[in-house]
């Protein structure tokens, strides 16, 4: 596992410098999702700000890096969780939206059930994410992500399992050619 952690900023690092240093269009999407996640046994419900910046590679392919700070409200047997993933994607897009996936890294602190434990985790995940947005009204629209992580190594609590974290919100862009 310490492997794959290695792996993965490397290929960020390595998809960075593959980028074009002389961009010439680029996109800003910014917007906020409401979902759930799923870490253990018990399903949370997850509010988040999200951010991405993509530049065309090709035409209709987007480099992307994706930014999802997603929340869980406390309840009233535990306290406030936070999970933050970050992305690095490769995408297509069209003139209404886009769709893209790739690697991901994850910090999260957060309250979880596995099958005999409950307690606070927290830690780093690697896995992967998915996105999609599709603009309704110009600038405006409605973005779906998906991430799907590997938590809690070395915990009592979450041993080893893959944590999913959904949400779907409003999405507002920002372009420039």
């Amino acid at each position: 596992m310490r492997t794959l952690a290695r792996r993965i900023p490397s290929a960020a690092l390595a998809a960075l410098v593959l980028v074009p240093t002389q961009v010439e269009a680029y996109e800003l999407s910014a917007g906020v999702g409401l979902g759930w996640l799923q870490a253990g046994t018990v399903p949370r419900l997850a509010v988040g700000p999200h951010a991405g910046i993509s530049w065309p590679v090709q035409r209709d392919i987007l480099f992307t890096v994706h930014d999802l700070c997603t929340i869980l409200p406390p309840t009233q047997e535990d306290g406030l969780g936070v999970y933050n993933q970050t992305s690095v994607d490769i995408g297509y897009a069209w003139e209404d939206g886009n769709v893209s996936a790739g690697p991901s890294v994850a910090f999260y602190v957060l309250p979880a059930c596995g099958i005999t434990l409950c307690g606070r985790v927290g830690g780093l995940a690697v896995g992967g994410h998915a996105q999609t947005n599709a603009y309704v009204a110009g600038p405006l629209g409605v973005s779906v992500s998906v991430n799907v992580d590997w938590v809690g190594r070395g915990s009592l609590v979450l041993p080893g399992y893959v944590s999913v974290v959904v949400v779907a919100g409003p999405v507002f862009r920002w372009s420039a050619k």
